[in-house]
């Protein structure tokens, strides 16, 4: 199916791809030269000089040329997987693909030497050499998916879907745009997709599990244990004695780094986003309810919905026929049986309008009362005869409960398209010399003066500094230098965020003076923490040795003894993690020690251990099991795969796989 087909199915007019819209850029030049060499090899002279242009053109290759031309030919492809070639353009287009999604997550640019070193050229061509050995199989089973299936399938597609649920026309086309597809190559790969996974499945699906491997992990998971505890506070440590000079000097130096002053900059921002642009007072109150009557039932309320039949018939006579003998009394579903097909067959069901694929059936279906049958409709697929039973209205909230996110959205929507406009703009002032400030001033727009902040985002006083797409800017800045022309940020809703660097203040280490008492602090809460670990140690041993925790609690300072039960491995309300894992760690009837909070310390007996019983059929154990299900399904997915190719032979063509990254002569 092509791109015109998934228009038919799909509810908007069709996007291009790139590609396609630069190809129609040049088809004029294309077709004026073509046109421009036809009339010349009309006449003599035309003729003539042609001949003499191409022999010329010959002669040139040969000189300079040809080797590279038929060097070239060895390495056209990149891979050969039994009978499917993975050509040299294909995998450079999967190749950067690849790499332009990876810096759009990492919001930074990703070099051709780092991707390489990160094994990204390894990674896509396996992924290619895999899916080619798939659909080779597919080809042998003779496999296939009809137009509506697929369409089907796009359509009901999660990643495709608005904030309503419901299949988004504009998130489609931005994900096609954003990740370089046409539609058309995107309907033909999800093609393949779907194919392939029928075949994974039917190899990876449903793999029994050992249930010894079950029930292990099961006693693993669900095992619980009950403790009792104290927590030894601060003042269980004794008094601490002041530090020396010396002492508190040696401590520092050992710690410096902890009070190291970090770097500063000095930033000018200038953020363009659909958001930060939008603005909904333009937008007429007519747009706004226009734009209201077309969602309302999708994203304000319940639908209008239908129960609805339909009879399909190969010409529009035998639909006539039909219809009329529904006219002189048949039933429809008698005429259903004439055809072969039972009840099931031709109801659709309780369905809302954006249900039905065609769209027009989906208007015959919603126009006619209910009890009626309609006359033939020319449908997608033949002649249909639609008939509906009853109609269940919607129930949507008033337009005045939702102008403002409408007109809101409408804004972001609109100016969507401005962003890029202004960012043209922005660069076109930046390319003639000007300052970020001064080059924002012709859009209208206002820079943002960000006095100091250092790399996670603070000021000099520890506070949280406000900026948009904060952790992409700030890896981008403390990149840059003074005087640097950046590039801008993109931002995840399509927006920019420039920014200049007009000062830096150096890391630097603080000396001993400047933070005096919070060193002294900070060496009394470690010499805290020590002592009371010393003291935990020996009330452990204690208590290993038969004093009871009641005992070790009355003798330091009527501690409250504390019990804690169910105790999971994955963790336990109330409590901090390192203790459910040291509890985890030591046997039942055992005694143990955990960092408390701050500089506490908790003591702790093992009382009991629970490991409920194996059932089959707790929604637990069969959770278990379909995880390692899938866990297997996949390694046996791996060796299927690893087989298919060395069956049919997988040869890769080094000169060739680094002509596509870059390498060598690369691009």
């Amino acid at each position: 199916m092509d791109g015109a087909a998934l228009h038919r199915l799909l509810p908007l007019p069709i996007v291009r791809g790139r590609g396609a819209a630069m190809c129609r850029m040049h088809e004029p030049w294309n077709e004026t030269m073509l046109d421009g060499l036809r009339r010349a090899s009309t006449n003599w002279l035309g003729k003539t000089i042609l001949t003499i242009v191409f022999g010329f053109l010959i002669v040139s290759f040969m000189i300079w040329g040809i080797g590279d031309i038929f060097r070239g030919i060895g390495v056209s492809n990149v891979a050969e997987v039994g009978s499917t070639t993975i050509s040299t353009a294909e995998y450079r287009a999967a190749y950067q693909t690849q790499i332009t999604n990876l810096q759009r997550q990492a919001r930074r640019a990703i070099t051709n030497d780092q991707a390489r070193a990160y094994g990204i050229d390894q990674q896509v061509l396996g992924r290619m050499v895999s899916e080619a050995a798939l659909d080779q199989k597919v080809r042998s089973f003779n496999l296939a998916i009809s137009d509506e299936t697929i369409a089907r399938l796009i359509l009901e597609d999660p990643v495709f879907r608005g904030g309503d649920g419901k299949f988004d026309r504009l998130r489609f086309d931005d994900l096609m745009r954003n990740n370089g597809y046409s539609e058309m190559s995107f309907v033909r790969e999800q093609r393949r997709n779907y194919l392939r996974r029928d075949v994974v499945e039917a190899i990876s699906g449903n793999v029994p599990v050992p249930l010894v491997l079950q029930e292990a992990i099961h006693h693993y998971a669900a095992e619980t244990r009950a403790i009792e505890f104290i927590i030894l506070p601060e003042s269980a440590a004794g008094t601490i004695a002041e530090p020396t000079d010396a002492d508190l000097k040696t401590w520092f130096e050992i710690r410096m780094a902890s009070w190291r002053v970090p770097e500063y900059r000095k930033v000018v921002t200038l953020t363009v986003t659909p958001n930060s642009i939008a603005d909904e007072s333009k937008v007429s109150e007519a747009d706004a309810r226009a734009q209201y009557e077309r969602v309302k039932g999708e994203r304000y309320g319940t639908s209008e919905t239908r129960t609805v039949a339909q009879l399909v018939f190969p010409s529009d006579e035998a639909a006539k026929a039909a219809r009329e003998k529904i006219e002189k009394g048949t039933s429809f579903l008698d005429v259903a049986k004439e055809q072969g097909r039972s009840e099931a067959d031709v109801t659709l069901g309780n369905v809302a309008r954006t249900d039905i694929l065609d769209p027009a059936v989906a208007e015959t279906a919603f126009t006619i009362p209910a009890g009626q049958v309609s006359q033939p409709v020319k449908g997608r697929f033949g002649a249909v005869i639609v008939r509906v039973d009853s109609i269940f209205p919607g129930n949507v909230r008033p337009f005045e409960e939702v102008a403002a996110d409408i007109k809101r959205e409408i804004a972001v929507t609109r100016a969507r398209a401005q962003v890029q406009q202004i960012h043209d703009a922005v660069e076109d002032e930046r390319a003639s010399g000007k300052i970020l400030a001064d080059a924002a001033k012709k859009s209208g727009i206002n820079v943002k003066l960000i006095e100091w902040i250092d790399a996670t985002g603070l000021d000099k006083n520890g506070q949280r500094v406000s900026m948009q797409d904060t952790e992409s800017v700030l890896r981008a800045a403390f990149a840059s230098d003074i005087g640097v022309d950046n590039e801008a940020v993109n931002t995840p809703d399509n927006g920019y965020v420039w920014f200049e660097i007009l000062a830096t203040e150096p890391a630097r280490d603080r000396k001993l003076d400047e933070v005096k008492n919070e060193v002294i602090n900070a060496w009394r809460e470690d010499e805290t923490r020590r002592a009371l670990t010393s003291k935990a140690i020996d009330l452990v041993k204690a208590m290993d040795a038969g004093e009871t925790i009641e005992a070790v609690a009355k003798a330091n300072g009527n501690l409250t003894v504390e019990s804690a039960n169910d105790i999971r491995r994955g963790g336990a309300p109330g409590l901090q993690q390192n203790l459910v894992a040291q509890v985890f760690n030591l046997a039942v009837g055992r005694a143990g020690s955990a960092a408390g909070a701050g500089v506490s310390r908790i003591i702790f007996k093992i009382n009991d251990a629970i490991v409920p019983s194996f059932e089959l059929e707790s929604e637990q154990v069969q959770s278990i099991g379909r995880q390692l299900a899938e866990s297997a399904g996949q390694d046996l997915l791996v060796q299927y795969i690893a087989k298919l190719q060395s069956d049919l032979g997988v040869k890769i063509n080094g000169a060739a796989l680094n002509l596509a990254v870059g390498g060598g002569d690369g691009y």
